[in-house]
């Protein structure tokens, strides 16, 4: 090997050249491939994003191990489950396999569900499919008098919610309980706030959303079957309020089963994109 080969081959790997590289790899399969590849190079130095930027020159610590990363997200891997995090709303959350993935269009359950706690001066709610703790936790940070008591079916999704619980200090105002959506928990609830389930079972997902738990995504043949049991268990137990997220192509299907129990229409929200996303129902 002559002497230019040499110093070639042991030149070390810098944070530009790697993530020049990445961005290449991600080319195919991420609309936004510099920006994942600096992510996963954050997560895999410890570093904000900013010092990426500063510090192109700056040799990567085991490049290897950045590959690894690079080749699990070229795969479809959710980048939140490579990272092990999600942001949602004001927050970071410890997200991972076996838990559901919170979306932006989430927050605006959030936003919705905070409007009313607010004019009804809701002091205890259920969350139906806790999932991560998002929805939970959003709320009671932003209303120090709220109580909550949070279900799920899953057992991983519920170590998910019960670290980030912890770890934002809710545990003595969050209650998690392990059961099939109300099944077993006392009240009296005022309200009841849910992102269940409610993909159909014939939709052909996009291949990230895959590694997501079946369960969290798909509601039943139509997609909304979870949703109507929901609005009769929030109609039996006389929770005065409900609201849910949904899917885009739902609306009709949910007023018209709201008719058919002798209740109110729906009061149904959009998402950023103009498409239904969720409905608010007093009963």
């Amino acid at each position: 090997m002559s002497e230019p080969d040499r110093k070639s081959k042991e030149e070390p790997v810098t944070v530009e050249s790697a993530l020049r590289r990445a961005a290449q790899a991600l080319a195919t399969t991420s609309e936004r491939p510099r920006l994942e590849a600096e992510i996963l190079m954050a997560h895999h130095l410890q570093k904000e994003r900013i010092w990426l930027h500063t510090h192109g020159d700056e040799p990567v610590t085991d490049p290897e191990g950045y590959e690894a990363l690079v080749v699990r997200r070229s795969r479809s891997e959710p980048i939140e489950y490579i990272t092990g995090r999600v942001s949602f709303y004001d927050t970071w959350l410890e997200v991972g396999e076996g838990v559901l993935i919170a979306r932006p269009e989430t927050e605006l359950l959030v936003d919705r569900a905070a409007e009313v706690i607010e004019k009804e001066r809701v002091e205890r709610l259920c969350e139906i499919g806790v999932g991560s703790g998002a929805v939970s936790i959003a709320l009671a940070r932003k209303f120090p008098g709220l109580k909550i008591v949070a279900t799920d079916i899953s057992e991983k999704a519920l170590a998910y919610a019960r670290r980030n619980i912890a770890a934002h200090g809710l545990q003595e105002r969050i209650e998690t309980r392990h059961t099939d959506l109300m099944e077993g928990v006392d009240g009296p609830f005022e309200m009841v706030v849910s992102n269940p389930p409610y993909i159909s079972e014939d939709y052909l997902l996009p291949h990230s959303v895959r590694y997501e738990p079946h369960n969290a995504l798909v509601g039943g043949t139509r997609g909304d079957e979870l949703l109507k049991k929901i609005i009769l268990t929030a109609k039996e137990r006389k929770i005065p309020h409900l609201l849910c997220e949904m899917g885009y192509d739902q609306r009709e299907a949910i007023a018209d089963f709201c008719r058919e129990q002798g209740l109110e229409t729906p009061h149904f929200y959009k998402d950023l994109a103009g498409l239904d996303r969720g409905f608010y129902l007093r009963l």
